[in-house]
């Protein structure tokens, strides 16, 4: 006896693309005469409060024209795609089945299809109407310009056809559907997908045993699993399409008898200067909460503040940080303080010739940790054959030990290392691996006393001049190439600087009337000493 089933299904031609794939899959169960008939249902808007289904007694807002289609009995089941579902579906409404997932990759489409010079480019303006995508294309380039994209995937290829873009971003399973996927495009495979991307879904009524089960026959477990993990992921992140979010769950046969799930997501702030990712594996059995763990743990480590800061009102202090901080030190601010952030200064590690580490240096001095990353570009631990290490500061001295070797004496300043060095009484040279700009009071001290410096420059310190348009009530320095870089574009009115260390107030001083100077030469002492002002 043939079965007829109702899909409903919008009417862009990616989703009847959709409808008829499953209406195709349908067909081909063994065993059944399945007739399928494609409805058209017409959108009408995000949220929909039905009276005719108060009538029957069902109640509440509904996200798709779709659910109040299938809830009145028009449709058997529903097709979408399973990134734009909400993680709760409506009440009487369940999850039937999901098909194989066709890929989870994003790509970018460049406007002039050979012409991908602009990601190398300072300046570039890239469409896309998601958050996801905005805030990690902003964390890789963060001199582009995002511009928004809205419609369905022909409406947004017309529209990068007809603008002065450089491109746009389009889910790739998407296009390849609707065979828009030019050939020469780019996948971007560091770029985390949205939860359950690229995979189908079939939605139909919990009460109808007979359609549930006919629709189990065409599910793809292994999807099913992945796609449960990535939306348990977001759902505990209660970040829908409020914050952006990727997730991406896999299986692998690594183990014949033990298949393994590997898991990665990631939650990033708006303007994707922030990311805090997890990266997690587990074998098949263990997977039921592998998503629900993997957003607790991102939670724990700052997701909840961050979530917090895009929810919350604006804040009553506003900060500038002279550099990226790290979600554990951005916790560190008292709630009532927002801080903004961005690199005046970066390092460039310097090409250093084999010759230059070839013999077994005597003595070496290091006083800060890019010197020690500078070495490490260059060369392996093993070709840095160095007898004695002097070094500035106690993180340095933890990445030299971790990194190359045993630290003989580690200082708080260049100052106080010069001292040891010439009351040692017994050092003749010293190799010392700088910057440009270096502490010239540590070889001018050592050359006084006869000692004599052989400087080589390991990397170079830039001035990145960013000018803002909004006004902060203080400004966090780092060093003073940071405060005349900041001061090249920005006004100074009555800014509160806080800075590291004696040696970045000594710059400040020239340039602000209000200084306040941290007990430490750390970062979280600068943050200390900016709650203990602003508690007062």
């Amino acid at each position: 006896m043939q079965k007829i089933i109702r899909i409903g299904t919008r009417a862009s031609e990616l989703a009847l693309w959709q409808a008829n794939f499953v209406a195709k899959k349908l067909q081909e169960i063994e065993g059944l005469d399945i007739k399928p008939e494609i409805v058209q249902i017409e959108s009408q808007g995000d949220l929909i409060l039905d009276k005719s289904l108060h009538e029957l007694g069902i109640t509440g807002v509904f996200t798709k024209s779709l659910d109040v289609a299938m809830l009145k009995g028009e449709i058997d089941i529903a097709v979408h795609s399973m990134k734009d579902v909400p993680t709760i579906l409506p009440n009487k409404i369940v999850q039937a089945a999901v098909l194989k997932r066709a890929g989870s990759l994003d790509v970018l489409i460049c406007k002039d299809e050979h012409n991908e010079e602009f990601l190398y480019q300072k300046e570039a303006i890239v469409a896309t109407g998601s958050l996801r995508r905005k805030a990690q294309w902003l964390h890789q380039y963060p001199n582009h310009t995002v511009v928004g994209l809205r419609g369905n995937v022909n409406t947004r290829m017309e529209k990068l056809k007809n603008s002065s873009w450089n491109g746009a971003i389009f889910a790739q399973a998407g296009l390849h559907r609707v065979k828009l996927l030019p050939k020469h495009h780019i996948k971007l495979n560091w770029m985390i997908p949205a939860p359950a991307q690229g995979v189908i879904m079939i939605t139909a009524l919990e009460s109808d045993n007979e359609i549930l089960k006919i629709c189990k026959e065409i599910n793809h477990t292994e999807t099913e699993i992945c796609s449960h993990i990535e939306r348990q992921f977001l759902n505990t992140l209660e970040g829908g399409c409020t914050a952006p979010i990727g997730a991406l769950a896999y299986i692998k046969d690594t183990d014949v008898n033990q298949p393994k799930i590997f898991f990665k997501g990631a939650l990033f702030s708006l303007d994707g200067k922030k990311k805090i990712e997890i990266d997690k594996s587990c074998y098949m059995v263990d997977h039921k909460d592998l998503g629900k763990t993997c957003a607790e743990d991102i939670l724990n480590r700052g997701g909840r503040r961050l979530i917090d800061e895009m929810h919350s009102e604006k804040k009553s202090i506003k900060l500038l940080s002279t550099k990226q901080l790290s979600v554990s030190q951005t916790d560190m601010f008292d709630t009532k303080i927002g801080v903004q952030m961005s690199d005046f200064i970066s390092i460039k590690f310097n090409r250093l010739k084999p010759t230059v580490v070839k013999n077994t240096i005597e003595n070496v001095v290091i006083t800060s940790q890019n010197g020690v990353d500078a070495l490490l570009q260059n060369f392996s631990p093993l070709e840095l054959d160095f007898k004695n290490i002097y070094c500035v500061g106690r993180r340095t001295k933890r990445l030299i030990e971790k990194k190359i070797g045993k630290v003989a004496y580690v200082s708080n300043s260049a100052r106080e290392l010069a001292n040891h060095l010439i009351e040692a009484g017994n050092i003749q040279s010293v190799t010392y691996f700088c910057g440009n700009l270096r502490r010239d009071e540590l070889t001018t001290m050592l050359s006084e006393k006869s000692i004599e410096v052989e400087e080589i420059e390991v990397y170079r310190t830039v001035k990145n001049e960013r000018k803002f348009k909004d006004e902060f009530d203080a400004v966090l320095f780092y060093s003073p190439s940071g405060i005349q870089s900041f001061i090249e574009d920005n006004q100074v009115n009555d800014v509160i600087a806080f800075c590291i260390g004696q040696t970045t107030a000594v710059e400040a001083k020239k340039h602000f009337s209000k200084i306040e100077v941290s007990s430490m030469p750390t970062i979280e002492s600068v943050i200390k000493s900016v709650n203990k002002y602003y508690a007062e």
